[in-house]
C-alpha cells in the first residue's frame, strides 16, 4: 500500500489505517488544510464555493461524500458536479466564479487507488509556493471548523459538461460542419469511467452518429489497465477493425489524456496526439494567431519542436508536470501546448489538459485533411519512442543515480531541470523520478525502436550495475 503528498494533492491507495494509505483521517487533513488555505485567501467571502468532481472509481462515491461534509464543516460551499472529467471540473471553476476545485482521481493508476488533485481560482492546478504552503498546512492539523451556523451548503450542478461542450463548439478552429460531414464513424473505449459518457456526448454534439462504447460502464472495474498505452489497448484496436470503423478514441479515467486508434488498428501514438493537434492549430492558411508557439514538456517527442519550427514558429521544453508547462504557456504567450502522454492544452478554451477540445481539433484537422489517420500520420516527422522504469525501494537515493548518469555522459548535451535529459543529434533518453510513485522514469526517442531501445538499455545498465 502507498500515499504519496506532494504538491498537487495526495494519492494513496484505499484501506488500511496509519499514513502509508490513503484514509478517510489522511482525506480530512489534506482537505482541511486547503479549505483553510482558500478561507485565507478569500477572507472578504463568507462561504468560498468550491466545484467539487470525481470519476468512475469504486471508491468514489464514498470519498466524495467524506471531502464534500469536510468542505462544508469548515464553512465553504460545494458546487457538485458529483461524476465528471477533470477538464470539466476546471472550466466549472472559471463558469461558476468558484474560488477553486477539486477533482477526485487518481488519472491512470489501478482501481484500488485515488486522489486528491486540487485547483485554485483559475481551475489551474496549484502553483509550487501554494502547494507547498499547503503541506506545511498539513503537518500542523490545527484547523478551525465552522460554527453551525456558518456550514457550507451544497449546491447540485446539472449542466457542466454541456457547458463544457457549449464552450468547445464555440472555437473558431473546431469545424463542427465539416466533421458532420465526414460522418466518421468511432469506436470510443470509456474504460469504467467518465468517459464513457463524456465523449460520445461531444461526438454527438459534434454531429456523428456512428458511435460505438466498449468498457461504456461507469463502474470502477476498469477493464483494462487504464493507462492509454498501446500494450493495454487490444480490446479496441480489434474493435476498430471488425467494426471498420474510421477511427478510436481512448482516455484515462478522468479524460485529461487522449490517444487514438487508426483505421487498421494500430496505434496512432499518444505522443502524436499532441503533435497532431499543434500542427492543425499553427497551419499555414490559419490567420488566427499573430505568433506560433508550442511548450511540452522534457519528456515529449522532439516531432512537436520540429513541427512547430517548419511552421515558422518558436518551441519550448519544461520539466515534467501539467503546471510547469502551463506556466511556461502564459510566460511565452503560447497558443498550444501539452505533454507527450496524449495531454493537449488549448488555452483559448482554459489552462488544462482536456482530451474533450483535443478530440474535438483532431476531428477537425482530420476532416480538413480528408485523408485517413494512417496517411495522416505520414505528415509528421517520424520517431520511435520507448517508455521504461526501474522500480526502487522506498529510500534509495535516487538524485545519486541521476548524478551518476549525468557524470557518465558528461560530453553529451544535458539539460537537468526536471531529473536528467541527454540528447544527441538523433536520439535522446529521459530520466526523472515519478512524482506519484516510487520508480525513475525512463523515456528515450530515435528514428528507429532499436536504436531507442538501446539506449534505455545502455542508461539501466549503468544504473543497475549498483544493485546487482
Amino acid at each position: 500500500m502507498t500515499l504519496i503528498k506532494s504538491i498537487s494533492g495526495i494519492r494513496g491507495t484505499i484501506g488500511g489505517g496509519g499514513d502509508d494509505n490513503l484514509t478517510p483521517p489522511n482525506l480530512v487533513t489534506f482537505v482541511s488544510a486547503y479549505a483553510e488555505q482558500i478561507k485565507e485567501k478569500f477572507a472578504e467571502i463568507k462561504n468560498p464555493s468550491i466545484v467539487l468532481g470525481r470519476d468512475g472509481r469504486i471508491s468514489g462515491a464514498p470519498v466524495y461524500d467524506l471531502v464534500s461534509a469536510t468542505l462544508r464543516l469548515l464553512g465553504l460551499n460545494v458546487l457538485s458536479l458529483d461524476l465528471a472529467t477533470t477538464p470539466t471540473v476546471e472550466m466549472s471553476v472559471i463558469r461558476e466564479k468558484a474560488q477553486g476545485g477539486i477533482i477526485l482521481s487518481a488519472s491512470h493508476n489501478p482501481r484500488q487507488w485515488n486522489a486528491l488533485k486540487l485547483l485554485n481560482e483559475q481551475g489551474e492546478f496549484l502553483n509550487a509556493d501554494d502547494g507547498q504552503e499547503l503541506l506545511a498546512r498539513t503537518k500542523t492539523a490545527s484547523f478551525n471548523y465552522a460554527e453551525v451556523d456558518s456550514i457550507g451548503e451544497q449546491k447540485i450542478i446539472k449542466d457542466a459538461l454541456e457547458g463544457h461542450i457549449q464552450a468547445i463548439l464555440a472555437l473558431k478552429l473546431v469545424k463542427a460542419p465539416e466533421i458532420t460531414k465526414a460522418n466518421f464513424k468511432v469506436v470510443v473505449d470509456g474504460i469504467n469511467s467518465v468517459g464513457a459518457f463524456a465523449i460520445p456526448e461531444l461526438l454527438k454534439a459534434l454531429g456523428l452518429k456512428n458511435i460505438e462504447v466498449i468498457n461504456a460502464e461507469v463502474n470502477g472495474e476498469f477493464n483494462h489497465n487504464p493507462e492509454p498505452l498501446d500494450k493495454h489497448l487490444n480490446e479496441i484496436k480489434e474493435r476498430v477493425k471488425t467494426s471498420k470503423a474510421d477511427l478510436g478514441i481512448v482516455v484515462d479515467p478522468d479524460v485529461d489524456r487522449l490517444a487514438f486508434i487508426d483505421e487498421n488498428g494500430e496505434m496512432f501514438g499518444e505522443e502524436y496526439t499532441l503533435v497532431a493537434v499543434a500542427d492543425y492549430v499553427m497551419h499555414d492558411s490559419c490567420s488566427c494567431y499573430y505568433q506560433k508557439i508550442s511548450v511540452s514538456n522534457l519528456s515529449s517527442s522532439r516531432a512537436l519542436k520540429d513541427i512547430t519550427e517548419k511552421r515558422g514558429g518558436a518551441y519550448y521544453a519544461t520539466a515534467v508536470g501539467e503546471v510547469n508547462v502551463v506556466t511556461k504557456m502564459k510566460e511565452t504567450g503560447a497558443i498550444i501546448g501539452g505533454e507527450g502522454n496524449g495531454g493537449i492544452i488549448f488555452p483559448e478554451l482554459h489552462y488544462g489538459r482536456d482530451a474533450l477540445v483535443g478530440t474535438a481539433l483532431f476531428l477537425s484537422a482530420l476532416a480538413d485533411n480528408k485523408m485517413k489517420m494512417s496517411e495522416y500520420k505520414k505528415q509528421f516527422p517520424q520517431y520511435e519512442m520507448v517508455k521504461d522504469r526501474i522500480d526502487l525501494e522506498i529510500g534509495t537515493d535516487v538524485p545519486a543515480i541521476l548524478e551518476k548518469v549525468k557524470t557518465k555522459f558528461s560530453g553529451e548535451n544535458i539539460t537537468d531541470i526536471d531529473g536528467i535529459k541527454i540528447d544527441w543529434e538523433d536520439s535522446w533518453v529521459h530520466l526523472r523520478a515519478s512524482n506519484t510513485e516510487p520508480i525513475i522514469r525512463i523515456y528515450a526517442e530515435a528514428k528507429t525502436m532499436k536504436q531507442a531501445e538501446l539506449k534505455v538499455k545502455e542508461v539501466k545498465d549503468i544504473i543497475l550495475a549498483d544493485f546487482s
